[in-house]
């Protein structure tokens, strides 16, 4: 089979091979969109040096086999300054184009910009712990574990950080990944436009828990919501209970009262001390 041929059938049958999820070219909200829009521009960019290369070196390989006599042999040659023109000038076209997509993107798409809406902004203060996920709602005086639930058309406001290794936060379907690190905090402004259940990972390699580091991300009606926010029950979520769930392992998700205001800033003081982080396991 051509190699042309292989190139452009791959992508076809690359996700029935890995069953791979592709909520990134399925967005959800105007970030992720954008994201969407910023990968499909780079990939037709770079296809349209790679595919002309490939088709040109299948076509050089047919003129000039053996059995074509009138290829014509010129042991002699050593420089044309045409080729040079074509050979140096797409190259330096597609660097061009791909720095002003990525140029141009990167400041769109600042984490730290606020995105409008229609409804009130919503502030979530997340938490990444070995190997769950604490979400805040100072405004609404509630927390959850593993469950990031929303009003759909709200501008949602994170502010993140970590009480162990480093990690990185991504709900493929809402907008960007961001990092979430320890002693430091993380903003990252998303909003998503369609009511439904997405998921939401840790897309960074944090220890042997990681593939279990996974959270139930929701968009409803800003009624659901409300409804949502007054199902919290039992005791108030303050400091002895943020150090009983800090311990390594998984945890169900639960929805509960905010006991304390200053729980997510005593976190990244770490006036709360971290978690030791994964132990390395003995062989």
């Amino acid at each position: 089979m051509c190699l042309t041929r292989a190139v452009l059938i791959a992508p076809v049958f690359a996700p029935l091979l890995t069953g791979c999820n592709l909520a990134v070219l399925d967005p959800r909200g105007p970030i992720a969109a954008q994201n969407k829009q910023i990968l499909v521009g780079s990939l037709a960019i770079m296809l349209a040096i790679v595919v002309p290369t490939l088709i040109g070196l299948c076509a050089f390989a047919w003129w000039f086999r053996a059995g074509n006599s009138r290829a014509h042999r010129r042991p002699d040659f050593r420089y044309s300054g045409q080729i040079e023109l074509v050979v140096w000038s797409i190259p330096i076209l597609t660097v061009m184009l791909l720095g002003g997509v990525i140029w141009v993107g990167a400041h769109r798409l600042d984490p730290g910009v606020p995105v409008q809406g229609d409804a009130a902004p919503v502030r979530v203060q997340v938490v990444s712990l070995d190997w769950k996920w604490l979400f805040i709602y100072p405004d609404q005086k509630i927390v959850s574990v593993n469950q990031l639930l929303v009003p759909i058309g709200a501008p949602l406001k994170l502010e993140l950080t970590s009480a162990s290794v480093m990690t990185a936060f991504f709900v493929p379907q809402w907008g960007s990944m961001i990092y979430t690190m320890n002693a430091m905090t993380s903003r990252l402004n998303l909003r998503v436009d369609q009511a439904g259940d997405y998921l939401g990972i840790a897309s960074h390699l944090s220890g042997a828990g990681f593939a279990d580091m996974h959270f139930d991300a929701r968009a409803m009606s800003p009624d659901a919501f409300a409804q949502w926010v007054r199902s919290a029950a039992g005791a108030p979520f303050d400091a002895e209970a943020y150090r009983h769930l800090e311990k390594q392992g998984p945890a169900e998700p639960m929805i509960r009262p905010l006991g304390d205001d200053n729980l997510f800033a005593d976190i990244v003081s770490q006036k709360l001390a971290p978690a030791p982080g994964p132990s390395v396991s003995e062989k």
